[in-house]
């Protein structure tokens, strides 16, 4: 809402110039004279804070930007008395920088939703007995109580009980980890089922989650803005302009030759370069359900030549499917399998679980009754299904209750394993009868996504906090080579810096709470926007609305687009400029009409940008 308010007031503020600039003209063509001219209105409105801002980048930022020359300009054409010229200089430049302020339509509010996910409050164990206190209130140490469905508030070991914990806000993994006595547990992650005990082992700033928020507000401070490609130029620019413009009052004589030359140098059509390609190309990505911050957002990824990908949620589908079936036994099919794992997860809460079943009914299925169920948590279930016992769940498990495992068992397990996927063990009455394999489904044009980027000479690279097994299982179907697998979110952020270190212009495309500081550490961030986590679009500076990965290309494609017209905007105001220079050095051009037919530059530089918009790309 600040933001907004703010682009109003300089809306109004220069629309009022332009008003007092066009004042202005009427009373120069009609000959008309008037004690105080509109223009110095335009000038105080439109020309002061370009002046300011020349000034601190060049005083404070060692900056020689577009607006030094553009408010050298200005003051000459005011030191001559061409008022009319000075206000016009200002006004086009006041709509540039409108322009510009115009493709920042939102603030990010990541950090906020990432604050939300600590909890305020834990269960401590004093004495045997258990009270509730403020998280602030807990030290190292200290035993704390996990219910079923509660997030966990500090990180810690796990001394009693045994669980499955949802740690996708952390790792971004799409399978619950089953955890047991021993095991860390960390800060922000659900406690799944199974009522835990907890020591405490890291405590308010040094807990995961609070080193996560750390890491997004270190980002966002440290992220350097970007260089405009005009005021790459303008760096030579300045000084060339004023060589010119003193060799021209020296040679002749005549002090308003240097003046028209500094007016018609001053790069107008060069400024509105930038913004007004930028304005277009976010209408069109708009157009294709792609949310475009900002233009330095959209400069970046036509810049960028290594783009990082999330796994679960970015490269997948982020939902747990069943894959493999199957039959160690003779009598038993696989739909047999499917069949009884089915009717016995049917009343486990464990999320594997729930997927077996999704799936049987979706395949049209008829579950069997079940009696007698038990479920024993991070291990599997227990009951009865049609008159006879059934174990569900991990080897370890019907181990433990005397089921034998055969080689050809193991070895299936073992296969599975290194595809990263998750398998259900099914014995009926003391014989393991099948088995069932579980995975995040690889989005089906991702190997088509990958390709088209490495023909653009797009590094790709998977960074996910999933075990190294599924990762590179997947990274080989989708065709990426370069694969860091088992990273935290500190992990991420140290893998875009190390790409970034080595030279590459990174992207980071993610989806979940734990891709965010990561997007904030790349030179531009893209959310997947129907799957993601709301924290993932805020920290973004792009985001896509939908789940369709095959909008990255098209995104790549439109930075180069953007990039390419402002480039050619620039040398078509350059060509201008050079006519304009030559005729004002011959005399041929005075400081008002050498504005004025040198704007012609702006309005090409805006027909130019405005093809974009409706460009096939």
């Amino acid at each position: 809402m600040e933001r907004l308010i703010k682009f109003l007031e300089s809306l109004r503020m220069t629309v009022v110039g332009g008003v007092a600039l066009l004042a202005s003209l009427a009373l120069w063509l009609t000959g008309v004279s008037v004690r105080v001219d509109p223009a110095w209105l335009t000038v105080f409105i439109c020309g002061l804070p370009l002046l300011w801002l020349a000034v601190t980048r060049l005083l404070f930022q060692r900056w020689v930007s577009s607006a030094l020359l553009i408010s050298i300009a200005m003051v000459a054409c005011l030191w001559i008395g061409e008022l009319f010229a000075a206000g016009e200089v200002a006004f086009i430049m006041a709509i540039g920088s409108l322009l510009e302020d115009y493709t920042v339509d939102r603030a990010k509010r990541g950090i906020t939703g990432l604050i939300k996910l600590a909890p305020e409050t834990g269960r401590r164990l004093r004495d045997g007995r258990e009270e509730t206190v403020a998280v602030e209130e807990i030290r190292q140490g200290d035993l704390l109580r996990v219910l079923p469905g509660e997030r966990i508030c500090v990180d810690g070991l796990i001394v009693n009980g045994s669980t499955s914990v949802d740690q996708s806000v952390m790792t971004g993994e799409s399978l619950p980890v089953d955890k047991a006595v021993g095991d860390a547990v960390f800060c922000g992650t659900v406690n799944c089922f199974g009522s835990v005990d907890i020591k405490a082992t890291k405590v308010g700033g040094d807990s995961s989650l609070q080193k996560m928020i750390a890491l997004v507000k270190e980002a966002e401070k440290n992220k350097a803005p970007m260089q405009r490609i005009v005021d790459v130029w303008a760096t030579w620019l300045v000084p060339a302009a004023l060589l010119i413009a003193v060799a021209a009052y020296v040679i002749t004589g005549q002090l308003v030759r240097g003046v028209t030359v500094l007016v018609v140098f001053c790069p107008c059509a060069l400024a509105l370069a930038t913004p007004v390609s930028i304005v277009a190309g976010i209408g069109q990505a708009t157009k294709y359900g792609v949310l475009i911050k900002s233009g330095e957002a959209l400069e970046r990824m036509g810049k960028a030549d290594c783009i990082t990908f999330d796994k679960t949620g970015t490269l997948t589908k982020g939902t747990l499917s069943v894959c493999d079936a199957l039959s160690f036994q003779e009598g038993f099919s696989k739909e047999d399998v499917l069949r009884i794992t089915a009717s016995v997860e049917a009343r486990s809460e464990h999320p594997i679980g729930k997927a077996i079943v999704r799936h049987f009914l979706d395949a049209g299925g008829e579950l069997r009754a079940c009696g007698d169920f038990r479920m024993f948590p991070a291990k599997g279930v227990e009951a009865v299904v049609e008159g006879k016992t059934v174990l569900s769940g991990k080897s370890e498990f019907l181990s433990e209750n005397g089921v034998a495992l055969s080689d050809e068992i193991a070895t299936a397990l073992g296969r599975l394993r290194l595809e990263g996927k998750a398998s259900v063990l099914t014995a009926v009455e003391g014989r393991c009868v099948g088995l069932l394999a579980l995975s995040d489904e690889l989005r089906e044009n991702a190997r088509k996504v990958m390709a088209e980027l490495r023909e653009m000479g797009v590094a790709t690279v998977m960074l996910t906090g999933d075990s190294q097994e599924a990762a590179r299982y997947l990274a080989a179907l989708a065709g990426i080579g370069d694969v860091r697998a088992g990273l935290l979110p500190a992990d991420k952020v140290g893998a875009v810096r190390e790409l970034r270190s080595g030279g590459k212009r990174v992207c980071m495309i993610g989806d979940g709470v734990n891709d965010a500081p990561a997007l904030k550490t790349a030179d531009v961030g893209v959310a997947m926007g129907s799957m993601g986590s709301d924290i993932a679009i805020d920290a973004a500076d792009i985001a896509l609305m939908g789940a369709d990965i095959s909008k990255v290309p098209y995104l790549k494609r439109l930075g180069n687009a953007v990039i390419r017209s402002i480039k050619v905007n620039i040398s078509l105001s350059m060509a201008i400029n050079l006519v304009a220079i030559t005729l004002s050095v011959l005399g041929l051009l005075g400081p008002v009409w050498g504005a004025l037919v040198h704007n012609a530059g702006s309005v090409l530089v805006v027909l130019n940008a405005a093809l974009l918009y409706d460009r096939k790309i």
